[in-house]
């Protein structure tokens, strides 16, 4: 089977009828995201980001895939949703909230507001709706005033060791593409320079070549637990948005460049004793405080899967090529259940489900139809190449 065909399949015929199927609450709107291994809702509450995530979803396959009227419907309900019940009065999106829509934790970081800007955009490209568009824009703007302190009034670190997060330039770099239609050139162009400059040359050291979780403001390292630390898969996943960026562009060297860091990540994250990608590491091999270090999570691999095909879809490296075949063989063999649906979340360091669940408060209907689609496409493009 070509692989395009491979992840076609998987996300027309697998993961999609899986969410469609279980995880849409028709009495209150919106999503339920904690599911069981076969589907069953465990728990009620809605996370604001997984709502804006699944919206996203639905909305994206209807521009992209087909004009699926179901699709469409799906996509309304969590717009509708968060509109009436995601956010507080002055438009920043809590992180949870009852069934029913009445909020549980407030807004304590951005991540809400930039799926929510996210699933707004691709709707109002569906539907036309400006209303929608509109709030797409104050979204983005209200995530813009927020930058330099995301988490507010609910910032854990002190003045005594600032430290700034790659997650914020990382996100940056691809929410601000998918807001094409809705921003100006001007505002498209001058987020891409400040986010290409600070993935590239802030968080990713030149000595090591890998990209550094939390850096000084200064872009200086800290040795500390939180400025040694690494995340693979947040570091791959910024390369596919790098990629994205320098195909748009027709910036050959920064392609180049992120397909180097992917290759650099994965020598130092991959786990020659069980396979698989780390979840944490400490950049000097130190303990890292993070208990969880050693799980193999389902989105570092579906983000790694998606980063080697662009790379390889681009460049035709061939240890890229080398590298995604491993990958593939793993994440085929470990996450994916074929008696279920969907994809296992988490691993424990062996491999072996460490829960069972298809979704939960932080895994919903995202990474893994997102990355089928981003596979599916990057080959068929590979495929077109070897066929001339």
């Amino acid at each position: 089977m070509k692989n395009s065909t491979l992840y076609k399949n998987s996300l027309l015929n697998d993961v999609i009828p899986f969410w469609e199927k279980h995880s849409l609450d028709l009495e209150h709107g919106g999503y339920f995201t904690c599911l069981d291994q076969k589907g069953e809702v465990f728990d009620n509450d809605k996370f604001i980001w997984l709502q804006g995530r699944q919206a996203w979803t639905f909305s994206m396959l209807y521009n992209q895939v087909e004009k699926n009227p179901k699709w469409l419907e799906i996509a309304k309900s969590g717009i509708d949703f968060l509109r009436k019940h995601g956010m507080d009065k002055d438009g920043n999106f809590y992180f949870s909230v009852t069934k029913e829509g009445k909020p549980l934790v407030q807004p304590y970081n951005i991540f809400s507001d930039c799926f929510a800007a996210m699933a707004f955009s691709q709707y109002a490209k569906a539907t036309g709706d400006e209303a929608v568009r509109e709030l797409a824009k104050q979204t983005y703007y209200n995530i813009l005033k927020k930058k330099d302190n995301s988490k507010g009034v609910y910032e854990k670190n002190t003045d005594v060791r600032p430290l700034k997060g790659f997650s914020l330039p990382m996100i940056l770099s691809n929410l601000v593409l998918e807001l094409e239609d809705v921003l100006d050139n001007e505002e498209i162009e001058r987020t891409i320079n400040f986010s290409v400059s600070e993935v590239m040359d802030v968080f990713l050291q030149k000595d090591s070549g890998i990209i550094y979780e939390f850096v000084s403001p200064d872009g200086s390292l800290s040795d500390s637990f939180n400025g040694r630390l690494l995340n693979p898969g947040h570091g791959i996943e910024a390369m596919w948005f790098m990629i994205d960026i320098g195909a748009r562009r027709n910036d050959t060297e920064l392609i180049e460049k992120a397909t180097k860091v992917i290759l650099n990540i994965l020598d130092y994250s991959w786990d020659e004793e069980h396979g698989g990608i780390f979840y944490f590491l400490d950049a000097m091999g130190k303990p890292p405080q993070q208990l969880e270090w050693d799980q193999k999570l389902w989105w570092v691999h579906l983000e790694t899967l998606v980063a080697l095909a662009k790379a390889y879809e681009h460049t035709g490296n061939k240890e890229i090529g080398e590298w995604y075949q491993k990958v593939h063989d793993y994440a085929w063999t470990h996450f994916s259940d074929p008696d279920n649906g969907e994809w296992f979340g988490y691993l424990n360091r062996e491999g072996k489900p460490l829960l069972t669940l298809k979704g939960g408060k932080w895994k919903g209907c995202f990474h893994v139809p997102r990355a089928m689609f981003q596979c599916w496409k990057s080959f068929e493009n590979i495929e077109a190449k070897e066929r001339k």
